[in-house]
């Protein structure tokens, strides 16, 4: 276990360093909200999801759903790591007419499920694909990562009460709990708390953990897995612009561009990541 813990954090750490490069080449983007994704989407791609990068369209793969469209760049540095594309085709970040626009498009790319970016709608796509699969009686799950800032939006919520209803326990819900929006920090824009007790008042198992830790997402999310009644989500909590010391937890770098000065000191962060 704990060999496999240290290569999945290896592998974050590449995923967070592409991720900052990619978004660096296009001009400027979503940083804050990326960089606090690597851990989550590591432990998905590469240990917890039934996914294989050469089959992209088997019917038995589990369905991932990043409903915090914009953090688009960090997902397609995490399906460059598992082998769905090479590592070259994040230049075409952002670039007129490529496959990678900064809020993912599933028309675009067929190793994305569903296309997003305007917030509060990923849930509602679980859910109509969790009784789907339901209905099939086929053991594939649907998992979604949401941002915090977007549970302000009432549809997460109207979602969140019909996966209840319907017993949706094959829905595996990651909350990216980095407390910053585009505006401020959540409890300043829309507070959320108490956003544990919310889940469970709509009738959702639910866990509290450290979104970087490997190996505690690992567990939570095995744990996850053996509910059978109700549907689950993990409450990640994450620092927004993480890795990189000057745009953690600053409402800036929700979206931003690096100037050559600091471009200097963001090298040599990541440099120490490796």
């Amino acid at each position: 276990m704990e060999q496999r813990v240290e290569k999945l954090k290896k592998i974050a750490n590449e995923i967070r360093i592409n991720t900052f490069h990619a978004i660096t080449k296009a001009g400027g983007g979503h940083y804050g909200g990326c960089l606090s994704l690597p851990e989550i989407l590591t432990v998905l791609y590469f240990d917890s999801m039934n996914v294989d990068p050469k089959k992209l369209k088997d019917n038995s793969r589990d369905r991932f759903i990043l409903s915090k469209g914009h953090g688009g760049p960090a997902l397609y540095a995490t399906l460059a790591a598992r082998g769905y594309f090479p590592l070259s085709a994040l230049d075409e970040l952002d670039v007129p007419l490529s496959k990678f626009p900064k809020h993912i498009d599933r028309l675009k790319l067929d190793a994305i499920d569903v296309s997003s970016g305007a917030l509060g709608q990923g849930l509602s796509i679980a859910v109509g694909m969790a009784i789907s699969l339901k209905q099939q009686k086929k053991p594939n799950r649907a998992y979604i990562v949401l941002g915090d800032g977007e549970c302000n939006s009432g549809q997460v919520w109207e979602a969140a009460m019909s996966a209840s209803k319907y017993h949706l326990s094959n829905i595996i819900a990651i909350v990216d709990n980095n407390t910053y929006q585009l505006d401020g920090p959540i409890e300043t824009v829309m507070p959320l708390e108490p956003f544990e007790k919310k889940w469970k008042s709509f009738g959702w198992k639910t866990f509290d953990i450290d979104g970087h830790d490997v190996k505690s997402l690992i567990n939570t999310i095995n744990k996850a897995k053996e509910e059978k009644s109700r549907p689950t989500v993990i409450i990640a909590n994450t620092i927004k612009g993480k890795g990189i010391s000057f745009m953690e937890n600053a409402t800036y770098w929700h979206s931003g561009t690096v100037s050559k000065e600091e471009l200097n000191q963001c090298l040599i962060e990541l440099e120490e990541l490796k």
